[in-house]
């Protein structure tokens, strides 16, 4: 059982490519026992952040600690950190047995274990067959086998869903939530905030390199987006001029069907009874996590 002492640390974070600025001061903590989702546009420094975490870009400025250490410190990182960044990583030519066996070999990891993670990701009826040859989803339960192969306290991983159908998307989740609930450190990118709402229980969210929340799902639907309210009476079109007059901004659904944003629920009653107009239906819609996603990051997407 991995430590509840074990997380990610990054204090002050920045990396320079030349005059790029990827990323820019950046600090925050992933702690174990939960799953943190690592969100921003493309262009965020995403990927740049989880490669100076693991050792493979060194930092401009600022540190970046697992368990208290630099990555590059560990004596044997990937019983430490499980790392999947590119699916792609791998020697086309060897089979997925032969790819697992060689960096278990780096480690002392018996060929028993890698059995096991075969098994684990699904893949045990291919893992004589050459990685080159793996689809896109088949190439992802590779990663991720070698991400798990030293079974880490801390688990990074980059687009895990990518390529994968839809029993795979599950199977990936319920791995996430498995390993946070054994008290491992849970660090996952994506962009189908869908997903990110079932799954993560904390967000990192960062925008051309800077931090922009740190916070729970919850707490960022309730401070950045504000839901609607579905309307319904026999009095819709005086009704919507008169949440129209007071700011509120009205969608269409059906004749006397209407979703009002803007307004919350109880104002939108009062207004009614006060206009002596019928309700039949008010039903308050929270916002999604991919709303509130777009509003937070709305200035920080570098590619349109």
């Amino acid at each position: 059982m991995p430590s509840v002492e074990v997380m990610i640390e990054a204090q002050a974070l920045t990396k320079r490519f030349g005059g790029t600025l990827a990323v820019d001061e950046l600090s925050f903590t992933v702690a174990p026992g939960q799953v943190t989702g690592f969100l921003g546009p493309n262009g965020a420094g995403k990927s740049t952040t989880m490669r100076m975490i693991v050792g493979l870009d060194r930092p401009t400025a600022g540190t970046v600690t697992v368990a208290g250490r630099p990555y590059r410190e560990h004596p044997a990182p990937l019983c430490q950190v499980g790392s999947l960044l590119d699916a792609k990583a791998v020697h086309r030519g060897r089979s997925a047995r032969n790819h697992l066996l060689a960096l278990a070999q780096t480690h002392g990891i018996g060929r028993g274990r890698v059995d096991e993670v075969l098994e684990t990701v699904g893949l045990s009826t291919v893992a004589d067959r050459r990685a080159g040859g793996f689809s896109l989803g088949m190439g992802q339960r590779l990663g991720i086998a070698a991400a798990l192969l030293g079974d880490p306290a801390v688990v990074i991983l980059d687009e895990p869903v990518n390529g994968l159908d839809p029993d795979g998307v599950l199977w990936v989740r319920n791995l996430l939530k498995g390993l946070a609930a054994e008290g491992r450190t849970v660090l996952v990118s994506s962009h189908l905030m869908s997903e990110m709402a079932v799954t993560a229980e904390h967000l990192v969210i960062v925008g051309r390199g800077r931090l922009l929340a740190d916070t729970t799902v919850a707490d960022l639907i309730a401070r950045v987006a504000v839901g609607s309210v579905l309307v319904r009476s026999p009095d819709a079109g005086e009704l919507a001029e008169l949440l129209t007059a007071h700011g509120a901004a009205l969608t269409a659904v059906e004749p006397g069907l209407f979703q009002a944003a803007g307004l919350g629920a109880e104002k939108i009653g009062e207004l009614a009874r006060g206009g002596g107009l019928a309700l039949h239906e008010l039903t308050p819609r929270r916002a999604s996590l991919e709303e509130a996603y777009m509003e937070l990051t709305r200035e920080a997407v570098e590619y349109r």
